[in-house]
């Protein structure tokens, strides 16, 4: 078993393109939950076993290089599989009066929780892991249809670095849990009673 204590560097750094060019390449395959821990044994594709012990404030990334052998040209890389987010932009809402921004905020806050929905704000975007399908996330808000209110979906791997540690935990650390679906008050939603949120 190898013990990682640090990350090596990024495939996507300059610096490591050409010297991973010809490089044998064996994946640390992880999921979004997996992703989040500091504190992991896993094997690699090639049956390398690995045991993470990363610093509490790190955060694995996809691409992330975790063992380089120079002889030879060998190196080991994360690669991290990120459920899509739902985008909801804020901005047009921000421009309307006071009594319109409380109302629109309180209903939008009310629809996310209603679906116990986790979700990560940062200045007039809110962020919302997708724990069901697509179709039903779409739905719920077209039912809602808050007025200034846009929304779309963007790939986790493209949100994940504006985010801190603790808020990508939030959006992807036990999203990819298997919620428990039922019928309330006329509209498909889902509870998903694992960790979702930060405690």
């Amino acid at each position: 078993m190898i013990i990682i204590q640090d990350i090596v560097g990024n495939v996507n750094e300059p610096q490591w393109r050409s010297r991973l060019k010809d490089a044998e390449i064996d994946l640390l395959h992880l999921d979004q939950w997996e992703a989040q821990k500091s504190r992991l044994r896993k094997a690699t594709e090639g049956d390398v076993e690995l045991a993470l012990s990363l610093d509490r404030n790190t955060h694995l990334q996809d691409g992330d290089i975790l063992l380089w052998d120079e002889d030879p040209n060998r190196a080991v890389i994360v690669r991290i599989q990120l459920k899509d987010v739902m985008v909801i932009d804020l901005s047009e809402v921000v421009g309307e009066d006071k009594d319109t921004i409380v109302r629109t905020v309180f209903e939008l806050g009310h629809a996310l929780g209603n679906q116990h929905w986790p979700a990560v704000v940062k200045g007039t975007r809110v962020f919302v892991p997708l724990t069901v399908d697509r179709k039903v996330m779409s739905s719920v808000m077209k039912t809602h249809n808050l007025t200034g209110v846009r929304y779309d979906f963007a790939p986790g791997a493209e949100v994940i670095p504006y985010m801190a540690p603790h808020e990508a935990r939030r959006l992807f650390g036990g999203a990819g849990s298997t919620p428990h679906s039922h019928v309330h008050e006329g509209e498909q939603h889902a509870h998903d009673h694992q960790a979702s949120y930060d405690h």
